[in-house]
């Protein structure tokens, strides 16, 4: 007696299909994050005001946050369309050699972007009203 079970759903052949295109973009996406990273950076050496400075933080912020949601779409993609209903087969896929290169790269952009938030974003100080 055979029975019939469907290898993977639908809908994680329309995820996997959704992923695998946002991850194709990564490249122009990663092109987009250094080239806010070279305004910022030459927005600090000239020393502009710090409403130009905080501007320049968020749109490197931006661009970041970008690259790293195609990464991780990019990581899921790269995992296998089985990865997307079943856990092992999640785990599994991170622990291949490309599995673990997705995964560094997506801690790698994350870090990135946390540090920034930290220590990037230039804080605009807001007048304080005059006691009296």
């Amino acid at each position: 007696m055979a029975f019939f079970r469907p290898r993977v759903s639908r809908e994680a052949e329309v995820r996997h299909h959704a992923d695998h295109e946002v991850g194709e973009g990564l490249p122009a996406l990663l092109d987009k994050a250094r080239e806010a990273e070279r305004a910022l950076r030459q927005a600090q050496a000239t020393a502009t005001n710090p409403s130009e400075l905080r501007a320049a933080g968020l749109a490197y912020d931006r661009a970041l946050t970008e690259a790293l949601r195609a990464a991780e779409a990019a990581k899921r993609a790269a995992l296998g369309v089985k990865a997307y209903d079943d856990r092992i087969r999640r785990r599994k896929g991170v622990a291949t050699p490309r599995g673990a290169m997705w995964t560094a790269e997506v801690d790698r952009l994350r870090t990135l972007r946390e540090e920034h938030r930290l220590t990037g974003i230039a804080r605009v100080p807001h007048p304080t009203p005059a006691a009296g």
